[in-house]
C-alpha cells in the first residue's frame, strides 16, 4: 500500500496495490500487519456499511471520550466526497479538514484517527460505503456539527439543492456551539 500524508497530521490516504489481469483485479483492502508497520498501532473490533443515494449526506459525526474511534474508510461501489474535521483540542489543525473523493475505481482509503468529525456526500447513483472502528459504537458519546457550517466552509460537492439528510443531521450544533460547549472558545 501507498500512503499519501495530508495537511493533518495523523490522517492519511491510504491506495492498496492493484493487481488487475484480465480477469479483472485484486487487493488486499486490509492487511494488519502492513497497516501497523505504515500507519500505526490500530485494533478494529467492529466494520459497518452503508448504502445511500445521490445527494445524500452523512455527518459530521464522532464518538467521544473514552468511545473516541479511528476509521478506516472507503467506497465499494460508486463515488462519495469523504470530510475529516480536526477536532482535537490543541492540534495546530484544529477546526480544518480534509476532503478526498473515494470511489470503487480510486480504491483509495482515509485513515481518521481519533479526535476528529466524519461526513461524506454520495456522488454518484448509489454507493456502498464501509468502514472499519477501532471502539463500538456508542450512542450516549455520540457528537456531531453541522454539515453546511459556514465557518467550516465545506464544499460536498452537490448543488445545494440536492442535498438529502437525515432529520437528525438536519439539526446538529454549528461548529461554534460545539468550541462553546467543549470550552475552547
Amino acid at each position: 500500500m501507498n500512503i499519501l500524508n495530508t495537511d493533518i497530521e495523523g490522517l492519511s490516504i491510504i491506495e492498496p496495490k492493484i493487481f488487475r489481469d484480465p480477469r479483472g483485479y485484486f487487493f488486499e483492502s486490509f492487511n494488519e500487519r502492513e497497516f501497523r508497520s505504515k500507519v500505526g498501532e490500530i485494533d478494529f473490533v467492529q466494520d459497518n456499511e452503508s448504502k445511500s443515494s445521490y445527494g445524500v449526506v452523512r455527518g459530521l459525526h464522532f464518538q467521544e471520550g473514552s468511545h473516541a474511534q479511528s476509521k478506516l474508510v472507503s467506497v465499494v461501489s460508486g463515488a462519495v466526497l469523504d470530510v475529516a474535521v480536526d477536532l482535537r483540542k490543541g492540534s495546530k489543525t484544529f477546526g480544518k479538514y480534509v476532503a478526498v473523493e473515494l470511489s470503487g475505481k480510486n480504491h483509495r482509503q482515509l485513515f481518521i484517527p481519533r479526535g476528529f468529525a466524519h461526513g461524506f456526500s454520495v456522488l454518484s447513483n448509489k454507493v456502498i460505503f464501509q468502514y472499519k472502528c477501532d471502539n463500538f459504537y456508542s450512542p450516549q458519546d455520540e457528537g456531531a456539527i453541522a454539515w453546511n457550517d459556514p465557518d467550516l466552509g465545506i464544499d460536498w460537492g452537490l448543488p445545494a439543492k440536492d442535498v438529502i439528510l437525515s432529520s437528525k443531521d438536519s439539526n446538529h450544533p454549528s461548529f461554534k456551539e460545539y468550541c462553546k460547549m467543549h470550552g475552547i472558545l
